[in-house]
């Protein structure tokens, strides 16, 4: 499938857009002639993504707070002043902590839940609404993960907050279906070397072998996913979860007896 100038002058705002997926999904989109808001915590670390993809004129970036209300709302008035709405919106930003749950405290649990879930929620409301005052028949992509059906030890919290990321997706492809937004969820594999959230050599190890075509999820991956989502071939998609994992979230690997010759 060829994108070429499909994306030319369209409207994209990312999230989490200085993370590991987040800046190779602002090089995808620039090199398609997407305009980016590029959102993150710090606002050096969203100037350089932006310097370094070559976006396109009319991006910008923008710093924000997922866990504040006022700092999301002003990334909302920052992209109605400068563009009226988006086209696409890309709630990538997710944080993994890991633990048990008999000892997590309630303020990370709190954390995990602002970044994972009450701000896609947050932003699709108030972007959407954005997209209907103007007239734009836009899109999101929430990125979510196999963890939303298969549960792991000492990252539960995660896990929960992505089988709920998943339902959230749902229900605002139902409610938003009537103006002509579209909102899917796309879920990438495993992948090594989040900014946020720190992983053992031996947790990355074994994670990698765990997938069952046998390697870690890349950008070359989840990129053309989120192209085809993003556009106008997926006109008729609402509501679906792309799996692009390699088998990732299928079920366990571990092999606990001799392995019996083919029939």
């Amino acid at each position: 499938m060829e994108f070429g100038n499909h994306f030319e002058g369209r409207r994209v705002v990312l999230t989490g857009a200085a993370g590991l997926f987040g800046s190779g999904l602002a090089k995808v989109f620039a090199a398609h002639g997407a305009k980016l808001c590029l959102t993150d915590r710090n606002q050096q670390d969203v100037e350089k993504v932006l310097g370094e993809i070559e976006a396109p004129a009319g991006s910008f970036a923008h710093a924000a707070e997922l866990t504040e209300k006022d700092s999301m709302q002003a990334l909302v008035d920052a992209v109605g002043e400068k563009w009226g709405a988006a086209d696409i919106v890309i709630n990538n930003a997710a944080i993994y902590p890991s633990g048990f749950m008999l000892d997590i405290e309630l303020e990370d649990w709190d954390r995990m839940m602002n970044i994972n879930l009450r701000a896609p929620y947050f932003l699709t409301r108030q972007f959407s609404r954005q997209m209907i005052d103007q007239g734009v028949k836009g899109n999101f992509i929430n990125i979510g993960s196999g963890a939303s059906r298969k549960m792991r030890l000492t990252v539960a919290p995660y896990c929960i907050s992505k089988s709920s990321l998943d339902r959230l997706t749902k229900g605002w492809a139902q409610e938003l279906a009537q103006f002509g937004i579209r909102v899917n969820s796309l879920e990438p594999g495993f992948s090594a070397g989040s900014t946020v959230s720190h992983l053992s050599d031996e947790h990355i190890k074994r994670a990698t072998a765990a997938v069952p075509l046998g390697r870690a999820s890349s950008i070359e991956d989840i990129g053309p996913a989120a192209l085809y989502l993003a556009s106008d071939f997926a006109a008729y998609v609402t509501g679906a979860t792309m799996t692009v994992d390699g088998g990732n979230s299928l079920g366990s690997m571990d092999v606990y007896q001799d392995k019996k010759r083919p029939l």
